[in-house]
């Protein structure tokens, strides 16, 4: 897993921390509004994340982590892995043909 310098995520980290202030205090303007969501997504991209605000935590996480205590704290996330298939229970099988 290739991660990124400490000193590049902390300055995305910190963009995107001042446009969220920005953000919050003029949230009509549309450009401190798009220039705050790119910086989200820089974030994300650079964090791996789906979610600014994730890839904020991660980052913060990161940051105040050693590099091995981040990966372990990294695998031992539960991960979204989708549908879970089972077989059915044993001595029950499905009927064809009957409902």
């Amino acid at each position: 897993m290739l991660l990124p310098a400490k000193a590049e995520v902390a300055r995305q980290l910190r963009r995107y921390r001042a446009w969220e202030r920005a953000m919050l205090a003029a949230p009509s303007d549309r450009a401190v509004r798009a220039t705050f969501e790119d910086s989200g997504y820089t974030l994300c991209v650079l964090m791996g994340k789906r979610c600014a605000r994730e890839a904020a935590d991660a980052a913060e996480r990161y940051l105040r982590s050693t590099l091995g205590t981040y990966l372990r704290e990294q695998s031992a996330l539960p991960r979204g892995s989708g549908t879970v298939r089972r077989a059915p229970p044993k001595g029950r099988r499905p009927r064809a043909g009957r409902h």
